[in-house]
């Protein structure tokens, strides 16, 4: 550091990035801590209050005294300590970086550096950054109060493992274990994971776990024409969401030379398949006033999840390496063949909606949000060419064909009884 930049120092004063003490006391612990849990910093010893240089020289006593307290917190920070001459008066500068395995604690608590103080933590700030560093998970954390065997879910248990190809040899109790699902001693306890994949009263013990699939009139939240909300067991909440946007999106149908009927949905069902899975697995559980979210709108489908992205935005799409959430859903996720753990699944639903020419869009924020457009009757292949059934195409005694079908959905503009439609048509079924 030059003399000029130091008198710059000392004009701007303390900041979000600095601190003046005048002397080595056990409270620049409390500076380490701030600046260690925010973006970083550094302490000047040997200022006054009216940042007038008062000087402190960095004898081995006073550099031994600083590293011990850097050392004594949890986990020890890795600072550099530096003399600085100013004027025939020495300071020292301690330099602080942001610490990659917050939060970092002192002996007096927990600490984040605001404007120029460093405040305490209050308890949901440190839960946070525990949350957020995954230094705990709700997957891993158990309910004591959930009774094992009786509120144990047998049939999803067995439905799991024929996913997982698994044959059951030993105790079940052990493979359950194995897998992440609880913990076996005296008394076999689930976590969470295990609740809620195989609990068969769920919803007593994590009620904030299911998945809420809502079909809108029009392209705003207003009239809701169908909703369903899944609450049976993961991978079964998956399955029925899944339906729900097979039931309620539009399919083309293909027929090339003389050959089989082929089926290709609006959006394709590998992009839906990710943002589906991805919602479910990667949200955040911590999180009780909030679902995965997946609704359907006339121009778009979106599928939403609390929880705010492992990783940089920018990063989007371009990572090989999975960030997990909940490792252990991940791996039973994974175990089941729907997922890989290469990091992909945001770009292959990239890759499968450019295939089709749509656009698919990424918000992020406490909410992590995938929004597919859907393309617009016009959009689909061109009907009445041997890639579609044509518009003409007469209806059988079993359903309608397109001219019938259109007909319908104009004269139900307005209500009309099941009655009325099939007069229109000449049919008594």
């Amino acid at each position: 550091m030059k003399k000029k930049e130091f008198e710059e120092i000392l004009k701007t004063g303390e900041g979000a990035k600095l601190e003046f003490k005048k002397s080595v006391t056990p409270g620049i612990g409390r500076e380490l801590s701030a600046f260690a849990n925010t973006a970083g910093g550094r302490i000047f010893i040997g200022i006054d209050d009216k940042n007038q240089v008062q000087g402190c020289r960095l004898s081995n006593q006073s550099k031994s005294r600083i590293q011990d307290i850097a050392n004594n917190c949890d986990p020890r920070i890795s600072i550099r300590i530096d003399p600085f001459k100013y004027k025939d008066k020495e300071v020292i500068v301690i330099t602080v970086p942001e610490s990659i395995d917050k939060p970092v604690q002192c002996s007096d608590g927990f600490f984040l550096r605001e404007g120029a103080n460093s405040q305490k933590m209050t308890r949901s700030e440190i839960f946070y950054w525990a949350q957020k560093t995954r230094k705990i998970r709700y997957e891993d954390q158990f309910h004591e109060d959930f009774k094992y065997p009786e509120d144990f879910n047998d049939t999803a248990f067995a439905e799991l493992m024929k996913r997982m190809n698994v044959t059951i040899t030993g105790q079940r109790e052990d493979l359950l274990q194995n897998l992440g699902l609880g913990k076996n001693g005296k008394e076999f306890k689930m976590n969470n994971a295990g609740i809620m994949l195989l609990g068969k009263k769920r919803d007593l013990y994590i009620r904030q776990v299911y998945v809420t699939c809502v079909l809108f009139k029009g392209t705003e939240k207003i009239k809701i024409i169908d909703r369903k909300d899944f609450r049976d067991g993961l991978f079964q909440d998956y399955d029925n969401a899944f339906k729900f946007l097979q039931q309620h999106l539009r399919l083309e149908y293909v027929i090339e030379g003389g050959g089989p009927r082929k089926e290709i949905p609006e959006i394709p069902y590998e992009a839906l398949k990710e943002a589906l899975l991805n919602a479910i697995i990667h949200r955040d559980y911590f999180e009780i006033g909030a679902r995965v979210m997946v609704e359907i709108f006339d121009d778009r489908v979106e599928i939403s999840n609390p929880g705010e992205l492992l990783f940089e935005k920018e990063q989007i799409g371009k990572r090989t390496v999975s960030v997990a959430r909940n490792p252990i859903l991940f791996d039973l996720f994974n175990r089941m063949q729907l997922i890989e753990k290469v990091g992909t699944g945001i770009k292959r639903i990239i890759s499968a909606v450019a295939e089709r020419n749509l656009s698919v869009e990424f918000e992020t924020g406490t909410f992590f949000t995938v929004i597919f457009s859907r393309p617009g009757l016009d959009e689909i292949s061109e009907i009445g060419t041997m890639q579609a059934p044509s518009r003409h195409q007469a209806g059988t005694k079993l359903a309608p064909g397109w001219h019938q079908a259109y007909k319908i959905l104009e004269y139900c503009r307005e209500a009309k009884s099941i009655i009325d439609i099939m007069a229109i048509f000449d049919r008594k079924d």
